[in-house]
């Protein structure tokens, strides 16, 4: 199957930010996946050895045509499949928050890779305290969830991601926040909708 070319401007700015952390030719496991973009841009522009892990049936139709190999099984089932220290990256994007078992995960990139790179939204952007003063959960383009539908069951803000991530031994190494497409430098636990972290493996370093 021919490889589909993943133009850099159809890729999300955040995307981008995580392909600049990675480093050309590495071993990159991609869990929640979707459908393929990250993986198709990184195996086109920077030749790394990609794997995805995808539960959706035509998420994983989608990363496959796109050329890109996925294995489909539920996150909250673990990464047994996966060697100790197997990959140079572990990416989860936009998935932590949903997930039930949120420190088992983290441990869990930790083990199977040198590096993590998670995103989630951004709890502490300052439209959603206006919300809850106002009396209601907050709606916005990164939770676009009312609250009885919403996927959304572990929200936090950068500063609660930063104190589990040093409760696990997980150093921190880059930081990026986003609001909507565009990088936030200034107050970014005020103003960006977005975080993306990356943090080094405890059994890369010595704690």
């Amino acid at each position: 199957m021919s490889q589909a070319a993943v133009a850099p401007r159809h890729v999300r700015a955040d995307l981008k930010r995580i392909a600049s952390w990675i480093e050309p030719g590495s071993r990159v496991l991609d869990l929640g996946c979707a459908d393929g973009t990250l993986l198709a841009y990184l195996q086109n522009n920077k030749n790394v050895v990609g794997a995805g892990v995808e539960l959706d049936d035509q998420q994983m139709i989608a990363a496959v045509r796109r050329g890109v190999r996925v294995i489909q099984q539920n996150l909250e089932q673990g990464l047994a499949l996966f060697d100790d220290q197997q990959f140079d990256t572990v990416v989860l994007s936009r998935t932590l928050q949903s997930m039930h078992h949120t420190e088992h995960i983290l441990r869990e990139m930790a083990r199977v890779a040198r590096y993590g790179i998670v995103s989630f939204p951004n709890f502490g952007y300052w439209p959603h305290g206006w919300s809850i003063l106002r009396g209601r959960m907050p709606v916005t383009g990164e939770m676009p969830y009312q609250w009885f539908n919403t996927p959304n069951i572990h929200l936090c803000t950068l500063k609660d991601f930063e104190g589990l991530a040093q409760a696990h031994k997980l150093r921190i190494t880059h930081l990026a926040t986003f609001n909507g497409n565009k990088e936030v430098k200034l107050l970014p636990s005020w103003r960006s909708t977005l975080a993306v972290y990356r943090f080094e493996s405890p059994q890369s370093y010595k704690g």
